[in-house]
């Protein structure tokens, strides 16, 4: 859990000081004769963080506005999260941290690095917009825990980031892979619906434990829904299996081989354990697979009340040469429905992006046109029906001419700059046209 005292950051240039209170791991004092920096551990259990190691080894070579213009650093005393914004900003507009928290989940044997380089480049484009929150409570090994663990801690992680900065007003979620079910299955968990005259946040505390005055601020519009108390805004998945990972494609690696993908979903589970089981629709544990079940609304659970709040759901989906999660499952689309090669477009500003579609609340409704047979589609085509109870836009991916094409799955998100730059235009097309 999160500390309950404020550190403060104090940055001398010259003869001004400027504090700026947050609750943090570390205390930065950068001089303006010498521009040394001093640093020193609070009581925390953590070592400095990466990024803060970095941010001091690199302070003698940098400029004093370069040192003030983005840092990153851990919130939470028992490291389950980082921030990034654009400190500059402080200074100069005096208005506080921005309102926006954007929450980046990383997919399976992934770390909040998968998100670095989209990170850095919504603090660059809206500095004094959003603060950028890269999750760490499911990482490596413990994406193996399965959807409803993971999407667990995800909830709690978000609920500590949102309870030390009572100031933040609306959130939302980008995610890759994997995370985009754990981030399903945490807003099913985060979900609130404040009618008027309730002004009870599920955090765990008291009304007298919280700052009232926020408090009302964040509910001052009545009958609107909330997640994790916050007005929501954008859910936006890169790559994400939200159909699972069994039938036909679904897993490209597997060439469509029926015996391949027969085995696997029966022995995936060692591998990948509970995850496996979620991902490839072999659990029961209440009577149908928790995929099945999350395209519904499950008693405590509210994952599509949860989906419909969101202003915008997107889906970007590689339309070619993702090995890792198929076409129909990461676009939630029946096979037909899939653009045919000749209707893809191309956007000179986004030259990987080939195909872009709206779906409008009138066309949410419309039947299966499908000739569906077999339990696995079965259950996929009510996947399908559950999901698209909602609109979706529908953002179809293409590296077929880049060299990074066979790590399209990693360059989708720029998970490593190194390897995976070409999707650059991929994340700067979610960052232009992210709702504010």
């Amino acid at each position: 859990m999160i500390g309950a005292n404020s550190l403060s950051v104090t940055v001398n240039l010259g003869v001004k000081e400027i504090p700026i209170q947050y609750p943090s791991l570390i205390r930065i004092r950068i001089h303006g004769s010498s521009k040394t920096i001093s640093f020193c551990k609070l009581g925390f259990r953590s070592e400095p963080h990466e990024q803060s190691k970095k941010f001091l080894r690199d302070s003698g070579k940098k400029s004093r506005t370069d040192l003030l213009r983005v840092m990153t650093v851990r919130c939470f005393n028992d490291g389950v999260g980082e921030e990034i914004w654009d400190t500059e900003t402080f200074d100069e507009a005096k208005k506080g941290f921005p309102e926006h928290l954007v929450v980046m989940v990383n997919g399976i044997i992934g770390s909040a690095a998968d998100w670095r380089y989209a990170a850095e480049q919504f603090v660059k484009k809206l500095p004094d917009k959003v603060i950028v929150h890269r999750s760490e409570c499911n990482s490596s090994r413990l994406t193996f825990d399965g959807v409803d663990l993971m999407g667990e801690r995800l909830a709690e992680e978000v609920l500590s980031v949102v309870r030390c900065r009572p100031g933040l007003r609306k959130i939302s979620f980008v995610a890759h892979s994997l995370g985009g079910l754990v981030a399903r299955y945490a807003i099913g968990r985060l979900y609130r619906y404040f009618p008027d005259g309730d002004s009870s946040i599920h955090t765990g505390k008291s009304l007298r434990e919280e700052n009232q005055n926020n408090l009302v601020h964040r509910l001052e519009t009545p009958h609107e829904d909330r997640i994790a108390g916050l007005e929501p805004l954008n859910f936006i998945t890169f790559a994400t299996p939200h159909l699972g990972s069994r039938g036909h494609k679904q897993l490209p690696f597997l060439f469509g081989l029926p015996f391949l993908e027969e085995r696997v979903s029966q022995t995936a589970h060692w591998i990948v354990g509970r995850t496996g089981k979620h991902l490839f629709l072999t659990d029961n544990d209440d009577g149908s697979p928790l995929l099945l079940r999350m395209v519904n609304d499950c008693g405590d659970l509210k994952f599509m009340s949860a989906l419909r709040s969101f202003k915008r759901r997107v889906a970007y989906a590689n339309a070619n040469y993702d090995h890792m999660v198929g076409w129909r499952t990461s676009s939630i689309r029946r096979q037909h429905e899939l653009p045919q090669s000749h209707l893809l477009l191309k956007y000179e500003k986004y030259p990987h992006i080939v195909y872009i579609e709206r779906q409008h609340d009138k066309d949410i409704h419309k039947e299966a046109a499908s000739n569906i047979m077999g339990q696995t589609l079965e259950l996929e085509e009510k996947m399908i029906r559950g999901l698209t109870q909602v609109s979706w836009e529908r953002v179809d991916v293409s590296f077929h001419k880049s060299r990074q094409k066979y790590v399209a799955h990693s360059t989708i998100n720029v998970k490593r700059y190194w390897i995976n730059s070409d999707g650059a235009d991929v994340v700067f097309h979610m960052i232009d046209n992210f709702l504010l």
